[in-house]
């Protein structure tokens, strides 16, 4: 007789949701007054993305958003995060809102309350206004003032209806990505910019914070989601140890130091000394950063793993940030990064739930009474309809059965953490990659823009609605 197996059940009121962000999924960008985004410009730049694929159309949501939030319901979701773009609403980044753009928002959150799904609304996700960078961009304070005056306009617009916020989407990607290696919009490679870029997106945090709460009610949470990283080493070798302290730095205690704790490690300023003095920190910055957080979002996808030894020259970064002959990691070329071992999805990111939980937990440590939520985890597969129009996704099932029972353990464990947000609800454009990367949990034919929930969809659904994780089963 077959052992009896314990279900997975979470706490009631645990928050099943799903995330996506403004120029992945909406498209419409000439409609409304919308103005042009970093994303906008680099994705129409050759050579910046896979096929010159970019975000004009996406899979129509701006003009499909109805459909899609009747099937959120039909999912049974309880919560829906999505990001504003901030040219939509504020074209050019400055001056008085256009409320063509934040009639879309109210529309869309009028729509999810009708439905019984919360919104949860991520002010920033990577698409800042193509006028603010002609400015100088994150690189400059400038920025970080414009990001609050943002932040007070949408909070006016849609605090009445909106329970959860959050100000900034994966910093690090903002920074390093865009500034350090070019992968991402804006596409510069300037390692000392990405770590000034670092800094004013720690004070438009700050200061985006302040202005929300300026005009929101109390009742309602403030929180930033951090795709920080779980990195390890090869050894315990002091080498790479060493390097260890310098990734998390540079990965984890530059958010999180003056975000959590009010103050940068010093370890980081050592160890890039040789990139900049950081002058650019003014007194009362590390105060205007450090403001209490309702909640703290967790984005999580693979572990990284590192040694001391030097990097080889005559291959790619194995750090799972897209190619570059220019790094990410300012002051860290003489750190190797190493493929971890095990199965990996179509990003080649290795499936490892461990890191989950060592994630939440190390949160739990390091803020401790401050609630979680996992705002992003999911998995790229190559999901292909079959004849009858089904599209079957075992694979994605079992990752997702995987870190959802990873972060079940991390409550057991003690861990407060109040929600998990699938990435993402539908597929879409999934930046410099253009659209060849299916992270969705619903299937988009590109050509006609038709939905079809994957088999991954059921499962989470009946999950959702359950409060428990169903069997994984090979019929799935």
């Amino acid at each position: 007789m077959p052992e009896s197996v314990t279900p997975v059940t979470f706490p009631p009121a645990f928050l099943w949701g799903a995330a996506t962000s403004a120029y992945q999924i909406e498209g419409a960008v000439r409609e409304d007054g919308r103005t042009p985004s970093i994303w906008d410009t680099f994705s129409h730049t050759p050579g910046k993305t896979a096929g010159g694929e970019h975000g004009d159309i996406a899979v129509d949501h701006y003009h499909r958003y109805r459909d899609d939030v009747a099937l959120m319901a039909d999912l049974g979701l309880g919560a829906y995060r999505f990001s504003v773009s901030w040219s939509r609403v504020q074209p050019t980044g400055r001056g008085p809102a256009v409320q063509r753009g934040l009639d879309f928002y109210r529309r869309l959150v009028d729509e999810l309350l009708a439905h019984g799904i919360k919104p949860a609304v991520t002010l920033y996700h990577w698409d800042l206004p193509q006028e603010l960078e002609d400015a100088g961009g994150w690189p400059e304070r400038e920025t970080a003032l414009r990001f609050a005056e943002y932040a007070q306009i949408v909070g006016e617009a849609l605090g009445d209806r909106v329970e959860q916020w959050i100000t900034l989407n994966e910093p690090w990607c903002s920074a390093f990505l865009g500034y350090g290696s070019g992968v991402h919009a804006p596409g510069r490679t300037d390692p000392a910019a990405s770590l000034r870029a670092a800094h004013h997106l720690n004070l438009a945090h700050g200061l985006g914070t302040s202005a929300l709460r300026s005009v929101i009610p109390s009742r309602n949470s403030v929180a930033v989601s951090l795709n920080s990283s779980v990195v390890r080493p090869v050894s315990q070798d002091p080498a790479d140890l060493d390097a260890v302290q310098r990734i998390d730095d540079l990965a984890n205690g530059v958010f999180h130091g003056p975000m959590l704790h009010g103050a940068y490690p010093q370890t980081l300023f050592t160890a890039t000394r040789s990139v900049t003095d950081w002058s650019y920190v003014q007194d009362g910055d590390l105060t205007a950063i450090h403001q209490p957080l309702d909640a703290l979002g967790l984005n999580y996808y693979t572990p990284t793993l590192i040694s001391g030894a030097a990097a080889p020259a005559d291959g790619p970064r194995a750090d799972g940030h897209g190619a570059s002959s220019h790094s990410p990691w300012p002051g860290a070329d003489d750190v190797a990064f190493h493929q971890t071992p095990g199965e990996r999805t179509e990003m080649g990111w290795t499936i490892d739930p461990s890191g989950l939980h060592d994630l939440i937990m190390r949160y739990t440590r390091e803020a401790p009474g401050l609630p979680l939520y996992i705002t992003e985890n999911g998995a790229a597969y190559d999901d292909k309809p079959d004849p009858d129009g089904r599209v079957h996704d075992p694979e994605r099932i079992a990752y997702l059965n995987g870190h959802l029972t990873a972060v079940h353990r991390a409550i057991a464990d003690g861990a407060d953490v109040r929600g998990y947000y699938l990435w993402s609800l539908l597929d879409n454009f999934e930046w410099s990659y253009g659209y060849g990367k299916r992270f969705g949990a619903v299937y988009v034919d590109y050509a006609t823009l038709a939905r079809t929930p994957k088999s991954s969809a059921h499962w989470y659904s009946r999950a959702a609605r359950t409060g428990t994780l169903a069997p994984v089963t090979p019929a799935e």
